[in-house]
C-alpha cells in the first residue's frame, strides 16, 4: 500500500487551484441516472469516491467515462436496480442513489451505506421520507428492498435534522414525483444548491434551495445537461489551515469567499491575513499563530465538521488553548491520537476537545483513521521537524486529488511512495 513522505517544515508559498466539490459532485453524479442520455459534468475531481460513484453508475446499466475531470455519463440504458454490497461499502454517500433508482425504476435494492466511521449517520431520515412519497421499503437478509409501484408521490417532509444527504435524496427522487414536495428544516449548504441548480438544468422546477423549505414540482421527465461542479469549500479550507501553520504566503485559485463564512474568521482570529478576491482566496501567515478560542461545529451557515479537523491540526502549535465543539458526528476525533504521538497536547471528553498549542511537532509514523483526519495528519506532518510517514491514505485519496502534488507546488517536500 501507498504512504505519503512528509520531510516538515518547509514554508508554502504559491498559487493552488481548487478541485470540484466532493459533496457537489457524488449526489449530480447519482442524479443523471434521471437525465435520459448523455450529461457532460465537468470539474469533477478524480478522487477514489467519484470512481466509486462512476463505478455503481456503471452498474446500473450507465456508460461513463472521465477526461482531465470531466464526466461523460450516458444513462439511456440504465435498467438495472441494485446495488452490490462491495460497491456500497466503498463509501458513506453511495445511498444518494436509492432516490435516483426509485425515480428512474420504481424499485431499488442495496444495503446500508459504508465509508468512515464517524459515528451514527442514520439513513432512517431517507426511508422515512420515500415512504410518505410512496415506497414500500422492508429489509430483507441486511438488505433493502424498496418498490414504488405506482411511482413516486409529491408530499410535505419535515426533517427532524437537517441532513444534507436526506435533503439530496428527497429533491432527487421529488423531481419527477407526482405533484409538490415540499422538504422542510432543509439543509442549506452550498452543495445543496449545487444540485439544484444541476436538476434545473435538467428541466426540473425547484425553488427555495439556499433556506431552510425547498419546494419541488414534479415534472414528467428530466433531459441530460453539461454542468460545471462547484469548487470544494473543505479542500480550501485544508490548503488554509496548512498555509496558517507553516507560514508562508498562498493563493487558492477558485475558492469561494461565500462558501467559508464562518470558517475565514478563523484564520483572521489565528493573525493571518485573508484576502479573497473575485478569483480565489490568499493567505498570508508567519507561522506564528494565535488561539482560536471556541470553535463549535453547526449545520450551514455554521463552522462545517468536515473542516474541523484541519483546523484542529492548526490550532496544535497555536499561542494558548483552544476548544472545539463537536455538534455533528460522535466520533470525529478518532483521529486526535495520532496527532498527540507528534507531541500535540489535546485532551478529549466525548464531544470536546482541548488544544493547547506546544511549541513545535515532531515526526512520526501515523494512520489515517478517516477522510478529513488523514489531511489533519499531513498538515500537521508539514509543520512538523523530522520525516513523518502517513499509511492508510486510501480514506485521504477519497476526498482529495493528488494532495503530494498540489503541497509539493507549494514547496512543501511531500512525496508518496509505495
Amino acid at each position: 500500500m501507498s504512504h505519503l513522505t512528509i520531510h516538515g517544515g518547509k514554508k508554502l508559498n504559491g498559487t493552488v487551484t481548487l478541485q470540484g466539490a466532493k459533496n457537489s459532485a457524488l449526489p449530480i453524479l447519482a442524479a443523471t441516472l434521471l437525465a435520459n442520455g448523455e450529461s457532460i459534468i465537468h470539474n469533477c475531481p478524480d478522487i477514489t469516491d467519484v470512481d466509486a460513484s462512476l463505478a455503481i453508475l456503471c452498474s446500473l446499466g450507465c456508460k461513463c467515462s472521465m477526461s482531465d475531470n470531466t464526466v461523460t455519463v450516458d444513462s439511456s440504458s440504465a435498467d438495472k436496480y441494485s446495488i452490490s454490497d462491495s460497491l456500497m461499502s466503498e463509501m458513506r454517500s453511495s445511498v444518494i442513489f436509492l432516490g435516483a433508482m426509485l425515480a428512474v425504476n420504481r424499485k431499488a435494492e442495496l444495503c446500508a451505506p459504508g465509508g468512515c466511521e464517524l459515528g451514527l449517520r442514520p439513513i432512517n431520515l431517507h426511508i422515512d421520507a420515500f415512504r410518505r412519497m410512496g415506497a414500500d421499503i422492508k429489509e430483507q437478509h441486511g438488505r433493502l428492498i424498496c418498490v414504488a409501484e405506482n411511482g413516486l408521490c409529491g408530499t410535505t417532509v419535515d426533517l427532524p435534522v437537517a441532513s444534507v444527504g436526506a435533503t439530496e435524496n428527497i429533491m432527487i427522487a421529488a423531481t419527477t414525483a407526482k405533484g409538490d414536495t415540499v422538504i422542510r428544516n432543509a439543509a442549506k449548504e452550498p452543495e445543496i444548491c449545487d444540485l439544484a441548480n444541476y436538476l434545473r438544468a435538467c428541466g426540473a422546477n425547484i425553488s427555495g434551495d439556499g433556506t431552510t423549505v425547498i419546494t419541488i414540482s414534479g415534472v414528467k421527465s428530466l433531459h441530460p445537461a453539461e454542468y460545471n461542479v462547484i469548487p470544494d469549500r473543505i479542500v480550501a479550507a485544508t490548503f488554509l489551515s496548512a498555509a496558517a501553520i507553516c507560514g508562508g504566503d498562498v493563493y487558492i485559485s477558485g475558492a469561494n469567499e461565500n462558501h467559508l463564512i464562518s470558517v475565514l474568521p478563523c484564520f483572521e482570529q489565528m493573525g493571518c491575513a485573508v484576502i479573497p478576491d473575485s478569483g480565489g482566496i490568499r493567505i498570508k501567515s508567519s507561522g506564528n499563530i494565535s488561539r482560536l478560542g471556541t470553535v463549535r461545529t453547526a449545520e450551514y451557515p455554521g463552522f462545517p465538521t468536515d473542516a474541523q479537523p484541519v483546523l484542529l491540526a492548526a490550532s496544535c502549535v497555536a499561542n494558548g488553548t483552544s476548544i472545539f465543539v463537536e455538534n455533528i458526528f460522535s466520533n470525529r476525533f478518532r483521529y486526535v491520537s495520532e496527532l498527540i504521538k507528534m507531541g500535540a497536547r489535546i485532551s478529549v471528553l466525548e464531544r470536546v476537545a482541548v488544544v493547547d498549542g506546544v511549541p513545535m511537532l515532531t515526526s512520526a509514523k501515523l494512520n489515517a483513521t478517516d477522510l478529513r483526519g488523514g489531511a489533519a495528519m499531513v498538515i500537521a506532518a508539514l509543520k512538523a521537524s523530522g520525516v513523518s510517514d502517513v499509511y492508510s491514505i486510501e480514506h485521504i485519496e477519497r476526498g482529495y486529488e493528488n494532495i503530494e502534488q498540489s503541497f509539493s507546488n507549494l514547496g512543501a517536500d511531500i512525496k508518496k511512495e509505495s
